[in-house]
C-alpha cells in the first residue's frame, strides 16, 4: 500500500493491532507496525503456555490487517521533534503520526533474591523460560506462585490441577478485584485442586532463595519454584524519549489518548495514561483504547475534532483450570458486584472470551472500523464524573462492592 500520511504503530499486542488495522481504513494512509516477536502473543494464554495446555502465540497473518508492514524490532527513541523513531538496530523511521502501544511486562520485584531465583510470567519469552523447567520438575516439588491478581491466581489453579504442590502466596487478599462472594467460590475451587492459599499482611514475600520463600510473617516455605506474578511494569521508551510520564512510567495524554507533549503522538492500551486516570490494565480495555487512537489520528487527518475517551470496563474472567472459571461483573466505576458466573460455565465464558480476541483483530482487519467503540450508554458522562472526581480528590468509583 502507498500513502502520503506515515503512521508508525510501536507495539503488537491487543492495542497496537487493533489500532494499526483500524488507521488501514483509509487509503492515503501507509500503517507500520514495529514489534520486537515475529508473532502475535495472545497474552492472557500465557499461564496455559506454562502448563503447557497452550502456546499462547497466533500468527500474525491471522489477526493483522494486509496492507500493514511489520517491522521485526524494537523501537529505543522517539524523536519527537523530528518525527522519528530509532530502532535498536540502529534503523530509523519516520512517521506523521505516532501510536504508542507499548504495553506492559513484569515490574522490578524489589525483594532480595526475587530477580535470581523467581520466574516471572509476563512476557512470552519469561513464560517460554518457566515452560520447561516446570516439565522437568517432579510432581511433588513445591511450587509458589507469588502474586494474588488474576495472573497469580490463574497460574496457581493451572498448576494445582496437574496435581502439583502450589501454594499461592497473596501478600494481602486473594484477587482484590473480585466481589467477596466471587472471591469465596475462587477460595473453594483452589482448595479443591489442593492447592494453599495463604492471606494477609504475614504473607508478604520479604526474600527468595533458590529452593524456598521467606515471608514478612517469619515462616519459610519450601519452593523448587517459584513464580512471580506480583504487578506489571510499563517500557520506560516515553520517559527515555523525553516525553511527560504518570509516576509509573505511563504516557500522559489528554481524554481523545493524544500525548499532553505533542499532538503527533497518541496512545493506547497498558502504557496510557488519559488525564493522569488511566484504566485498569487488561484486555479488556487494550482494544478498545486501541481503536479509540487510531479514531483520533483518522478525525485529525479529516479535519475533524477527535472525540473524547468514553470507554468503561464491566467485567473479569478468570480460569481456574481447564475445567472451571469465574466471570465477575462490575458495574459502570469497574467495582465488582456480587454478579458472577463460577463453576464450568463459567470456564467456558473464560474461553469464549479468549477465543473472541483474536476474532476481533481478524474481523477489524478484514473490515476496518467495525470495532464497535459505543455499546455502553452512559460512557462519556460516566467518564467525567470519575475525571472530576480524581481531580478534586475524592473516591474515583462511585459506589462499593457489598
Amino acid at each position: 500500500m502507498t500513502g502520503n500520511t506515515n503512521v508508525v504503530v510501536i507495539g503488537g499486542g491487543y492495542a497496537g493491532v487493533m489500532a494499526a488495522n483500524r488507521l488501514t481504513l483509509r487509503d492515503d494512509v501507509a500503517v507500520t507496525l514495529v514489534n520486537p516477536r515475529p508473532d502475535f502473543v495472545h497474552r492472557v494464554r500465557l499461564h496455559q503456555l506454562v502448563g503447557g495446555s497452550d502456546d499462547a502465540v497466533v500468527a500474525y497473518r491471522d489477526v493483522l490487517a494486509g496492507g500493514v508492514r511489520l517491522v521485526v524490532g524494537s523501537a529505543a527513541r522517539i524523536d519527537a521533534d523530528g518525527r522519528g523513531v530509532t530502532l535498536a538496530d540502529g534503523g530509523t523511521l519516520g512517521y506523521d503520526y505516532l501510536v504508542y502501544a507499548v504495553g506492559s511486562g513484569s515490574a522490578e520485584p524489589g525483594v532480595p533474591g526475587a530477580a535470581e531465583f523467581a520466574h516471572p510470567i509476563a512476557t512470552l519469552e519469561e513464560a517460554r523460560r518457566l515452560r520447561p523447567v516446570v516439565a522437568a520438575a517432579p510432581a511433588t516439588a513445591p511450587v509458589t506462585v507469588v502474586g494474588a491478581g488474576p495472573t497469580g491466581i490463574e497460574t496457581a489453579a493451572e498448576l494445582a490441577e496437574q496435581g502439583r504442590r502450589v501454594t499461592l502466596v497473596c501478600g494481602g487478599v486473594l484477587g482484590p478485584y473480585l466481589h467477596p462472594r466471587a472471591r469465596r467460590s475462587v477460595e473453594g475451587r483452589l482448595a479443591g485442586l489442593g492447592a494453599t492459599v495463604l492471606e494477609g499482611s504475614g504473607a508478604k514475600v520479604v526474600a527468595v532463595t533458590r529452593d524456598a520463600v521467606r515471608l514478612a510473617d517469619g515462616r519459610e516455605l519450601p519452593s523448587q519454584i517459584t513464580v512471580w506474578t506480583a504487578g506489571f511494569g510499563v517500557p520506560d521508551l516515553a520517559a527515555r524519549s523525553g516525553l511527560s510520564t504518570d509516576a509509573a512510567g505511563r504516557l500522559l495524554t489528554d481524554e481523545t489518548l493524544t500525548s499532553v507533549d505533542d499532538a503527533r503522538i497518541v496512545a493506547a492500551g497498558d502504557s496510557a495514561a488519559p488525564s493522569g486516570l488511566p484504566l485498569r490494565m487488561s484486555c479488556l480495555n487494550a482494544m478498545p483504547l486501541g481503536a479509540r487512537a487510531a479514531d483520533t489520528v483518522l478525525s485529525r487527518l479529516a479535519g475533524e475534532r477527535p472525540e473524547n475517551l468514553r470507554q468503561l470496563v464491566y467485567a473479569q474472567c478468570l480460569s481456574l483450570g481447564r475445567s472451571a472459571g469465574v466471570y465477575q461483573l462490575a458495574n459502570r466505576s469497574d467495582v465488582a458486584v456480587p454478579l458472577y458466573v463460577e463453576g464450568g460455565l463459567g470456564a467456558r465464558l473464560k474461553e469464549l472470551a479468549c477465543q473472541a480476541i483474536p476474532g476481533h483483530l481478524t474481523k477489524e482487519a478484514r473490515r476496518p472500523g467495525s470495532f464497535n467503540l459505543h455499546r455502553i450508554p452512559g460512557g462519556a458522562a460516566k467518564r467525567r464524573r470519575l475525571l472530576r472526581a480524581h481531580r478534586s480528590g475524592a473516591p474515583a468509583a462511585a459506589g462499593r462492592a457489598a
